[in-house]
């Protein structure tokens, strides 16, 4: 079982600053059964795909650096005649690596890789934040490979044996910046955005197949970061309590692992959970994952109030 469910619920229980409305959920669902269910397709123009090993390295390294893009002056790139910020911008920017022939998908040249390096690969106006903590984080992904799996990712997912949770489970074993997980109250709570996200990448990336033949993908929650919250509170879905609801609206930083950050992001997971259920009662019958891309391509469409702002690396 998924751990994240059952933790989330420990803090939805318990919470002090969001609530979930099932009235505004019911009413979102009303609204939204009439808009396209079209699941998007896999941003062929913005993610390296060639159908080797190669695209699984570029998975791992896209969702082991897929993490808090806000700032100012905001970090963009130029690409193929667009400009791309954010989580395309990252996408883009390794392959465009990866096509240029950059040992990104080398486990030692990860182990290794410099700032320098790193900088040059997401060169851009602005610097993408916390780009020390990238580089960390992919010198781990570089030595951790190299010391479990061969220096092969490939053989991380094929260790899973087609689980979706297997997978998720060996990520949080083995990778710490995978470890998404916090105290609330005294009790461990499990978010695991990003891990779950690699799994959903895989899949999707792979259209089921070789190493994206996961066959528990409806086991995987919701995946909480800033934009689904966002989307869920201009609905009233999600309602913060005023002095939390200042702080957002202000744009005063949540710190990573507070109470009222660890409730967003838990009344996030709970939310789509309960909104999984309203849609299959109007026969849309979907698993947590694509209701999570849904709502996030959804949310590209909207103004609304800004999203939380947390410095971290894991969303």
């Amino acid at each position: 079982m998924n751990p994240v469910r059952s933790s989330v619920e420990f803090v939805v229980q318990r919470s002090h600053c969001v609530r979930f409305d099932p009235q505004a959920a019911e009413a979102f669902v009303q609204e939204r059964i009439h808009h396209s269910f079209d699941l998007p397709a896999w941003q062929a123009d913005y993610h390296f795909i060639d159908g080797t090993p190669r695209t699984v390295v570029y998975v791992l390294v896209l969702d082991s650096l897929n993490f808090c893009f806000w700032g100012r002056p905001r970090w963009e790139i130029e690409y193929n005649g667009k400009r791309l910020d954010g989580y395309f911008a990252l996408s883009a920017s390794l392959k465009r690596a990866f096509e240029q022939g950059q040992p990104l998908d080398d486990a030692a040249y990860l182990a290794n890789i410099t700032q320098p390096q790193l900088a040059r690969i997401l060169a851009g106006s602005g610097e993408i934040p916390l780009l020390a903590e990238r580089v960390q984080i992919l010198r781990e992904v570089g030595a951790i490979l190299l010391r479990h799996f061969r220096g092969q990712a490939t053989r991380l997912v094929e260790s899973a044996g087609g689980s979706a949770l297997k997978l998720l489970d060996l990520l949080v074993e083995h990778f710490p910046n995978f470890r998404d997980d916090v105290l609330y109250q005294g009790q461990r709570v499990f978010l695991y955005k990003r891990a779950q996200i690699l799994c959903a990448d895989l899949y999707w990336t792979f259209a089921g197949k070789r190493w994206g033949a996961l066959t528990d993908m409806d086991q995987l929650t919701a995946f909480a970061d800033y934009k689904l919250p966002q989307l869920l509170r201009a609905h009233g879905v999600l309602q913060y309590e005023p002095a939390l609801a200042e702080k957002v609206d202000q744009y005063v930083e949540l710190p990573a692992g507070s109470p009222e950050e660890v409730e967003i992001r838990a009344h996030t997971v709970h939310a789509v959970e309960q909104l999984k259920a309203l849609f299959a009662k109007q026969g849309k019958n979907l698993p947590s994952y694509q209701i999570d891309w849904l709502l996030w391509n959804w949310s590209l469409d909207i103004k609304a109030k800004p999203y939380h702002r947390t410095r971290t690396t894991f969303y």
